[in-house]
């Protein structure tokens, strides 16, 4: 594919608008597998037990988008569709062991050349150097939770581990460019958290949070996937078969030392053992198998999650404070999201990369300084999106190459705009891996959805009516009923693929 032109770079400055100086700071708040269930903007049953009341801050005075969905539900996959506004074939990070090519200019690179001073805090996960920061404070790989170790530009390649936890590490250092930026220029900073990450840490102030709170079974809880292909039946995400007890649900006290616990300091040892401890002598007393078993693991995973959560939802309440005191709300964009969604419990599963909608979709809250009254919006939106959106944001021309649209018509309008995407398209990548889930790619219009998926372990498609079966319980793709729907999905997914170029399928 033709790359973003390098020669942008060079116009940026004098492209720019006479509005310059209205130009809105933008705040990227990105959690690492946070599902739209674990918001309680969202009104989930999981979250109604488990509050966000500081990310429903933003809802309650932006735009919570019902209908935001990811190209790839991948963690390094979605992070590079954020820094490129391209889909995963464009940018070459299609898997988690793919590099990006780094060629491509990043939205922060255009960010930086038109004035803005750019940070990135926490998680980068990229086989490449940040590139277009002024200042960076990155974890090594997917980070530690506890006394994580960052890099930056002062310790070069070295990575230093720092005393903490790593959500309130992650903020410290946020703030702290807050603090330290040039107060004449505009601003974006990119805060991105580890957690909820695998294997769900909380920090210890957090232990006994939640431990009193029964959560409620997804009514997919049991599914036996009796419509669906081989890929639903062959993954390897089942909370009953490949959710580990010793490292995911932490039930093995020398485990536990040596996987998670090791880079605690005596002090957060201590506290975590006696918490924790009694619980899990307690467990092996009580010693659950069948279906008491997996009921037992849903709850001890889903109570460390939402641990880590509360743990995100206060750090994001403590960075939206300190942008009310500083009386930066008028002029700051900020963003919540997640690089994907995530299961919690839904079909039985825990992780992501399928399109069924708990991974495709994803949670996206947008705070906008000139869109005061709460709303949703059911428009169609990407993350390929972002990188137009801060573009536009700064007065920067969207490079022709660049897939994704500007978001801002839809914040403005409140509605979505005649001409917004009717279609989104959807492809993973990564097999064979990690947790064993089949190549496919996809297209939706919001209602129907037609998945392919392909490969050694068979080529099949399923399709999907939401309205009628929100949970994609039943694959119509044989009905005769829906056969209308499944022509023109399958029209518009061929489309796809010859417009941007798709070499696999």
């Amino acid at each position: 594919m033709t790359k973003a032109p390098l020669y942008l770079l060079a116009g940026i400055a004098a492209n720019l608008s006479a509005q310059e100086a209205k130009r809105w700071n933008i705040v990227h708040i990105m959690s690492d597998d946070h599902s739209y269930q674990a918001i309680s903007a969202y009104g989930h049953a999981l979250s109604r037990q488990a509050r966000t009341d500081n990310i429903d801050r933003l809802a309650e005075q932006g735009t919570l988008f019902r209908r935001a969905y990811v190209e790839n539900s991948l963690s390094t996959p979605s992070r590079a569709c954020l820094m490129t506004g391209l889909y995963s074939h464009q940018n070459g990070q299609r898997r988690l062991d793919e590099g990006i090519d780094s060629t491509i200019t990043f939205v922060s690179e255009m960010l930086q050349t038109a004035g803005y001073e750019t940070a990135i805090m926490g998680k980068w996960h990229m086989r490449c150097e940040p590139k277009g920061f002024d200042q960076y404070h990155i974890l090594e790989d997917q980070g530690e939770y506890y006394r994580p170790r960052f890099r930056s530009p002062e310790s070069g390649v070295k990575y230093i581990p720092e005393e903490g936890y790593v959500t309130d590490l992650i903020t410290d250092h946020a703030i702290q460019f807050l603090e330290q930026r040039d107060k004449s220029r505009p601003f974006a900073l990119f805060v991105h958290h580890k957690a909820p990450h695998r294997n769900w840490m909380p920090p210890t102030r957090f232990l006994d949070l939640y431990e009193d709170v029964e959560f409620p079974l997804p009514a997919t809880f049991y599914d036996r996937y009796e419509t669906r292909g081989n890929a639903a039946h062959a993954q390897e995400m089942s909370i009953e078969k490949n959710m580990k007890l010793h490292y995911d649900l932490k039930t093995d006290v020398r485990r536990g030392e040596q996987n998670h616990l090791g880079r605690m300091t005596e002090e957060q040892k201590k506290k975590w053992w006696d918490t924790v401890a009694p619980r899990n002598e307690a467990f092996e007393k009580q010693n659950p198998t069948g279906d008491e078993l997996v009921r037992w693991k849903f709850q001890r995973y889903i109570r460390d999650y939402m641990r880590c959560i509360h743990a995100i939802d206060e750090q994001v309440g403590r960075l939206l404070d300190y942008l009310e005191k500083n009386g930066l709300m008028d002029n700051t964009l900020i963003v919540y999201t997640s690089d994907q969604g995530f299961y919690m419990g839904e079909h039985g599963w825990f992780d992501k990369r399928f399109m069924y909608e708990e991974s495709f979709r994803t949670p996206l809250i947008v705070y906008a300084p000139d869109a005061r009254r709460a709303r949703e919006s059911q428009a169609l939106v990407q993350n390929i999106d972002f990188a137009p959106t801060y573009l536009d944001i700064a007065g920067i021309e969207k490079p022709q190459e660049m897939v994704g649209r500007s978001l801002l018509p839809v914040l403005q309008k409140g509605k979505q705009p005649k001409d917004w995407r009717k279609y989104i398209y959807y492809h993973y990548y990564d097999f064979p891996a990690v947790h064993h889930v089949s190549r496919h790619d996809g297209v939706s219009d919001g209602r129907y959805k037609l998945i392919h998926f392909y490969g050694p372990e068979g080529t099949y498609d399923e399709l999907y009516d939401l309205r009628k079966d929100p949970n994609e319980l039943n694959n119509v793709i044989s009905e005769d009923k829906y056969r209308g729907h499944r022509e023109r999905l399958q029209k518009q997914l061929v489309a796809f693929r010859a417009e941007q170029n798709v070499d696999e399928w």
